[in-house]
């Protein structure tokens, strides 16, 4: 395993399927796997000419484009290190995030991203855009470089090169900056890519942006590896309306999403009466938030295919569990399914590993795993304890080895000594037929410390917060039953389609009064 690198998997996909379709954009252009990698190539050869050195780091920022996947595959094909950013931050954001990463380029679309440019002009990071006209052409770059393909093919790269840079969702805290190498990404597609059985037959449609490791690795990096073909929808993000279209052209036989997207793609279906001929799926796979067990039975109703939970941190290179295919065993409502590819154990805080149904921090280690968060001794020495990353997760193993998630450690609610999941709560709210979604989160309270409130959407109707208390009454435990519903029309959501239930529960305490907004975090 120490010789593996994603780039080599790559090329080896490349050689043994060279003339596979590899890569779509939704009715303009395919490329085949041999097509794909000679751009890349040629891309890299560009990016060495413009200067840029194994180690360096070269920010990105685009939708989800073809021209982003080149570029990101160029970058560290160089033995560069690539860090993508999502292109709907504000100047201040990106200005952040290229210093914090050291950024030595900025690479951007043709039409340009106006914040993004400030921001690099005020650090005076140089910018350079990137285009690729159809299939028969090669990227160019407005720099406008000399090209020497034996630059490239004079660079082997290598398990330890740092090939990615990431940032956390900083649920806590400021975003920690997360290096990922070869090793670990090539680690990592392995194991999606073997969980999933992905081969060269399969396609899928990416619904998520690929700034972040979900999309990036679990849609598009497994499916190149495995030889299978990717299509990018032709407005550069996830569009309900071309959504069941395109994975019909494209005869998709999967997808990966977070629940929200899950959520929409349920209600568009159950809107529209003239059901479109969804295609015959092998696996709906979710991930990067929980999903409540009444979603997933409405999906798998809806689809006709298995819903696989999975779960997943930037950390360990995206996945660390999943639920199996069902030729492989049963998937678990609840349950985030079993480790893949890697260690995992729960441990108590003295570092003691928890029998089956005892909770405990979620543990793991494995080739998969960052070896450390950048320039954050303080983060490091929390994380890296007992010879094991910790994942601030709470967590359990039932008697089959699967994992139940019961929450973020800072996350669980702590009302007068009882310790409340809000995952549980949310679950139980979802799972009332007029409810949509659903979130529970923990407020200040003069006499338990904390108290249960939480923000629903619903599905039409008149249903008022009476009524979904004397609900949740019924179907929780008294200590449980949140204090407080709020009934709204939306929920805060970062831009990966994640609920952070600090930053709700800040939104939702600033509407009742700013005497009581929690201060959280650092």
């Amino acid at each position: 395993m120490e010789t593996v690198t994603l780039t080599g998997l790559l090329h080896k996909a490349a050689a043994e399927l060279p003339t596979r379709r590899a890569l779509s954009v939704s009715g303009k252009f395919d490329l085949t796997h041999a097509q794909l990698q000679h751009i890349i190539d040629h891309a890299a050869s560009l990016l060495i000419a413009s200067g840029i050195h194994p180690g360096d780091v070269v920010a990105l920022t685009f939708p989800n484009t073809v021209e982003l996947v080149i570029m990101f595959l160029a970058v560290i094909r160089c033995r560069a290190t690539a860090a993508p950013l999502n292109s709907a931050y504000t100047a201040e954001e990106f200005e952040f995030y290229l210093s914090d990463s050291e950024s030595k380029l900025l690479l951007i679309p043709a039409e340009g991203i106006k914040p993004a440019e400030a921001a690099a002009s005020k650090l005076n990071i140089p910018l350079v855009s990137a285009a690729l006209q159809d299939e028969n052409s090669k990227i160019t770059l407005s720099s406008n470089p000399e090209s020497n393909i034996d630059s490239v093919k004079q660079l082997v790269n290598d398990p330890a090169d740092v090939s990615l840079f990431l940032h956390t969702s900083g649920t806590t805290s400021r975003p920690k900056g997360v290096p990922l190498t070869q090793l670990n990404l090539g680690t990592s597609v392995l194991n999606i890519k073997s969980v999933y059985e992905l081969t060269e037959s399969d396609s899928t449609v990416i619904v998520l942006p690929l700034f972040h490791v979900h999309g990036l690795l679990a849609g598009l990096l497994s499916s190149l590896v495995s030889g299978a073909a990717v299509t990018l929808p032709a407005a550069g993000r996830f569009s309900a309306s071309t959504f069941w279209t395109d994975m019909i052209k494209y005869k998709a036989t999967w997808y990966t999403a977070v629940p929200t997207i899950h959520q929409i793609i349920l209600d568009r279906h159950e809107s529209n009466p003239e059901r479109p001929r969804y295609p015959k799926l092998r696996f709906i796979r979710s991930c990067s938030a929980s999903l409540a067990p009444s979603i997933l039975e409405r999906l798998e109703a809806a689809f006709d295919a298995p819903v696989l939970e999975a779960y997943a941190m930037t950390e360990a290179s995206h996945l660390m569990t999943s639920n199996p295919l069902l030729n492989n065993g049963p998937h678990k409502a609840g349950s985030v399914g079993k480790p893949v590819g890697q260690e995992m154990a729960i441990l108590n805080e003295q570092g003691e590993i928890q029998p089956p149904y005892s909770n405990g921090e979620v543990c793991i280690r494995g080739l998969n795993v960052t070896k450390g968060y950048k320039n954050n001794p303080e983060a490091n020495k929390s994380a890296f304890q007992f010879g094991w990353f910790h994942t601030g997760d709470v967590g359990f193993f039932d008697s089959d080895g699967y994992l139940h998630l019961v929450g973020r450690i800072k996350e669980l609610i702590n009302r007068g000594g009882e310790k409340i999941s809000p995952i549980e709560v949310d679950a139980v709210l979802l799972a009332h037929p007029a409810v949509t979604q659903a979130v529970a989160f923990g407020v200040p309270d003069e006499k338990y410390g904390e108290e249960i409130n939480c923000a629903v959407i619903l599905r039409g109707g008149s249903l008022d917060e009476a009524e979904i208390t004397k609900y949740c009454k019924r179907n929780l435990a008294s200590f449980k039953v949140p204090k407080k519903v709020f009934i709204t029309d939306s929920v805060p959501k970062t831009a990966t389609g994640k609920i952070q239930r600090r930053i709700v529960a800040e939104h939702f305490l600033a509407q009742t009064s700013a005497a009581k907004v929690p201060k959280f975090g650092a």
